[in-house]
């Protein structure tokens, strides 16, 4: 029984080996088949399979690229410029995507020049529907090129509204606000309107915070309290040289004298404009408060020239009888003479 046992093991050999051939042939009948057959134009389901694949791969080799960039800027903080680090992500990305692509359209065989009517198409869309698309596309690549805005930036819009840069998308850059609220706005705003960046170059900045004082208070008092109440603020720069607090007579309000308490910040106080101007609010109240500065409040002053057709003397009789019972027990106003205010 031992001398057939090579010979089976020889038979069992050449079966599998008849399958696994057989296999291997439908599979290439499979890859072979056609799925389109237009002219010169012939895509196989291989082809279709090695364009996915090679897509696919592209896609993936770009999650790997940004994982990476992510991982180093996160590991070596200092030593890394972290907008550079987007902006060589974002180009790496798009890079990595259309050469994926244009290898995809070459597994398939199909020409490039195939594609003449469908990029024709392309373009009349571009001139309607897609227009504003493909113009943030572009807005978003200017401004990864030109670094005029880069992630980490705190900036703020025409609409007022502050935050920081945290993506500059293919359509849309998002802005995450000091309320924690995130913000869509499209590209093509930053190239073609209006956008103050705080932080563009240097992070400190000047601030001027109004307040007022009543008429006849003290300005030398006045600037002490502002001086006083920069030095009880931590945001404040700097309290000597060129980036010194100082306090200024802006104007002669209705009713206050207007001051201006103008102090340089610190770079960590620019993102915070709103919370940085109540500090020093409350600061300029507790230092006007020590030293018995008067607020200023809305006064009127009333000058009775007629009542009910009366004038003069009459015209103050009048008043006064008509003054209710609970006022009746207040003294006395001796008349004024006709050439008083009450009197013309």
């Amino acid at each position: 029984m031992a001398a057939h046992l090579p010979g089976s093991l020889a038979v069992t050999a050449t079966g599998l080996w008849a399958r696994t051939q057989t296999a291997f042939t439908q599979i290439d009948n499979l890859l072979d088949l056609r799925l389109i057959h237009l002219g010169s134009v012939r895509l196989s389901v291989g082809a279709l399979l090695a364009a996915l694949l090679i897509l696919g791969g592209a896609i993936l080799l770009s999650y790997l690229l940004r994982r990476v960039l992510t991982h180093y800027a996160t590991r070596y903080p200092d030593n890394i410029n972290r907008s550079a680090l987007y902006t060589l992500a974002r180009l790496g990305h798009y890079a990595l995507l259309t050469l994926g692509v244009m290898f995809a359209m070459a597994a398939t065989g199909i020409p490039v020049s195939r594609f003449a009517v469908f990029f024709a198409a392309l373009g009349v869309g571009l001139g309607f529907g897609l227009q504003a698309i493909f113009n943030n596309f572009i807005s978003g690549l200017i401004l990864l090129f030109e670094r005029s805005l880069k992630v980490g930036d705190f900036v703020e819009l025409a609409s007022g509204v502050h935050g920081e840069v945290r993506d500059i998308n293919i359509r849309a850059t998002r802005i995450n606000t000091n309320d924690d609220v995130d913000i869509l706005v499209p590209n093509s705003e930053f190239v073609s309107g209006r956008l103050v960046n705080w932080t563009l170059t240097a992070g400190t900045r000047r601030i001027k915070v109004p307040f007022g004082v009543a008429y006849g208070s003290d300005k030398e008092q006045v600037r002490e309290a502002g001086l006083e109440a920069a030095r009880e603020v931590p945001h404040t720069l700097a309290q000597d040289g060129p980036h010194a607090p100082q306090v200024w007579l802006s104007g002669f309000g209705a009713s206050s004298l207007d001051f201006e308490l103008v102090v340089w910040v610190n770079a960590d106080a620019t993102r915070h404009p709103g919370g940085v101007t109540a500090a020093y609010n409350w600061a300029l109240h507790s230092a006007l408060a020590k030293r018995g500065i008067e607020l200023p409040f809305p006064q009127s002053d009333l000058h009775l020239r007629s009542w009910f057709g009366l004038t003069g003397a009459e015209a103050l009789q009048a008043l006064r009888e008509s003054t209710p019972p609970a006022a009746a027990g207040l003294p006395s106003t001796p008349a004024p003479d006709s050439h008083s205010d009450a009197a013309r």
